[in-house]
């Protein structure tokens, strides 16, 4: 499992998850999502989005980062994909110069294990606000929350979780051929130079 930048071409893909999911995404910009993809069978198992709202430089506002449209696939919870969605995201938002993020959302409770904390309406920079308003029209329970990149914390349960469901615990998963049903002590092959 990998995360990664989402493809001009996955833009109907991601349309139709953020309809089956119920999220508005009024500024929908398909190079603004990251995807998490299974690098064995290149199924897409979850997405998110970093947007940054450009702050207006004559009113001295900075720029302020959403993490917003967080889904995992039915086939994929419990595995910790959102995890790494999220730990994609903060080393994204970092990257373009930034050091904490907002989220709009009606289950605090997950982001909050990352060092998420709630955040008073009337704390939230201004483009925010006008967001937390739309938020609430499609997810009534929304509730602001902000992280400091400094406080985001992976919980080792969850990388656990996600190391665990894909095989990657340092172990040697190569096939061999007793896993095909192969007697090697005693087949023969067909390029074999009897060697």
């Amino acid at each position: 499992m990998f995360a990664r930048d989402a493809k001009n071409h996955e833009e109907v893909w991601l349309l139709d998850r953020l309809d089956e999911y119920g999220f508005e995404d009024p500024a929908f910009r398909s190079r603004d999502y990251v995807l998490a993809v299974d690098e064995d069978t290149n199924e897409r198992a979850g997405f998110a989005r970093l947007r940054v709202h450009a702050g207006d430089a004559t009113d001295g506002e900075e720029r302020v980062c959403e993490f917003t449209n967080i889904g995992v696939l039915a086939d994929w919870r419990g595995r910790g994909v959102g995890a790494h969605l999220l730990e994609y995201l903060v080393e994204d938002a970092r990257t373009q110069g930034l050091d904490e993020a907002y989220a709009l959302t009606d289950e605090p409770a997950y982001l909050e294990q990352f060092g998420f904390e709630r955040v008073d309406e009337s704390d939230l920079p201004a483009p925010l606000g006008d967001r937390l308003s739309a938020t609430r029209e499609y997810q009534p329970d929304a509730e602001p929350l902000r992280v400091a990149f400094d406080a985001f914390e992976m919980p080792e349960r969850l990388r656990r979780r996600f190391a665990d469901d894909h095989g990657e615990d340092g172990g040697d998963d190569a096939d061999t051929a007793e896993d095909f049903g192969i007697d090697s002590d005693s087949a023969t092959y067909k390029y074999d130079t009897g060697g």
